[in-house]
């Protein structure tokens, strides 16, 4: 059998879950090792205040979170990304991709579905924050309709910031 034959009789599928069930931990403490490893060099260089307002920034309560969502390939949790309200808007929290299922376009269906709970829910728009390293994430957010805005709210205290608003 092929991948493509694999993929074919296992679609992705989305599934709604609480933002402490640990499928989902799990998938954010890939992300968080991810861009740590990836940010190493930028956060070396930081001072301790500008550390520590980056910490903040990136801090997510529990209590805020209106949706989690996970992609699930057969068995395995394989995507994460959530909703908070920001203002009339909603913000994407921490979207992220096993590595074994990328270019399978997952990021793709977890942004689809988070566009119609924003919409279901009489969001405005969407909002979201990423890193300059964050290439292919970059690219799919412009590509969904994303339009660059300056940094909100805190992430303005992270130097480098990129956020996004895609109105609704």
């Amino acid at each position: 059998m092929s991948s493509r034959d694999a993929a074919y009789r296992n679609p992705i599928r989305i599934e709604y879950v609480d933002w402490l069930d640990p499928r989902a931990v799990a998938l954010r403490e890939a992300m968080d090792a991810e861009t740590s490893a990836m940010y190493a060099e930028f956060a070396s260089g930081q001072s301790a205040e500008v550390t520590a307002a980056i910490a903040d920034a990136l801090t997510v309560d529990p209590a805020e979170i209106v949706t989690t969502i996970i992609a699930v390939d057969g068995e395995e949790p394989v995507g994460h990304s959530a909703l908070r309200p920001y203002g009339t808007s909603l913000e994407v929290k921490k979207v992220f991709v096993a590595e074994s299922v990328r270019g399978r376009g997952v990021a793709r269906l977890l942004m689809g579905e988070l566009e119609a709970i924003a919409r279901g829910r009489g969001a405005a728009s969407l909002v979201l924050q990423t890193g300059p390293l964050q290439v292919p994430a970059i690219r799919l957010y412009e590509d969904l309709g994303y339009v660059a805005i300056p940094p909100y709210g805190k992430y303005g205290a992270i130097p480098g910031a990129l956020c996004y608003v895609k109105v609704l």
